[in-house]
Order: structure tokens, then C-alpha cells, then sequence
């Protein structure tokens, strides 16, 4: 059986894509690394850990665009990707109702 697929380019396309998107690929990676070694030292399960890690992983994804936008570079999503995952999700929804209700508060609150 051989090693190769029948389209030698294939592998040149692929590492190609690889090359392009390492930033990206770097960042959710420790995202989830973080993540997960965050909540196994804390004493949580597999389940969570993977969960969580998963999570900040999409988050960081979505902070890529975001970093673009403000023209950021984006091997700065590499830091960003370990803060979100030291961070975790929990804290990082606290922080963003915390500014939603600032932002957006609620009609008859502090009334």
C-alpha cells in the first residue's frame, strides 16, 4: 500500500493550508490546552475539561475576526487564545454581563 495518495499535490495543498492558517490553528490550540489543564488542576472531570476546552476554543476562533477588524495582528490571537483559556468561560460570561448591564441596563433598574 503506498503512502502517497494518487495526487502528489495533495499533500503540498495541505501543508499549504496548514502554513496559511497557523496563527489561527496555534491559538485554539492552547486555547484548549489552557483550558483543559486549568480545569483538570482545579479538580474537575474529563467531561468538563473537554467541554470547556472546546468552548474557549470557539471563543478565541471568534476573536480572530475581531482582532482583524481593529487591525490587530493576528499572531496576537495566539496570546489572546491563552488568556481566554486561563480565563475559562464562567469568567469570561461574568465579564460580559458585567458590561452588557453597564452598557444596556435595565429598564427601572436603580430606581
Amino acid at each position: 500500500m503506498s503512502n502517497m495518495p494518487d495526487k502528489p499535490d495533495t499533500w503540498l495543498i495541505v501543508l499549504a493550508w496548514l502554513s496559511q492558517h497557523s496563527p489561527t490553528l496555534y491559538a485554539a490550540g492552547l486555547s484548549a490546552l489552557m483550558a483543559g489543564i486549568r480545569i483538570i488542576y482545579g479538580g474537575g472531570t474529563r467531561r468538563q475539561a473537554l467541554l470547556e476546552a472546546a468552548i474557549c476554543t470557539l471563543i478565541t476562533i471568534g476573536l480572530i475576526p475581531v482582532l482583524e477588524y481593529f487591525g490587530l495582528p493576528q499572531n496576537l490571537a495566539t496570546a489572546a487564545g491563552v488568556f481566554i483559556g486561563f480565563l475559562g468561560v464562567k469568567k469570561l460570561a461574568d465579564f460580559a454581563d458585567r458590561v452588557a448591564e453597564f452598557k444596556f441596563p435595565r429598564s427601572g433598574a436603580g430606581q
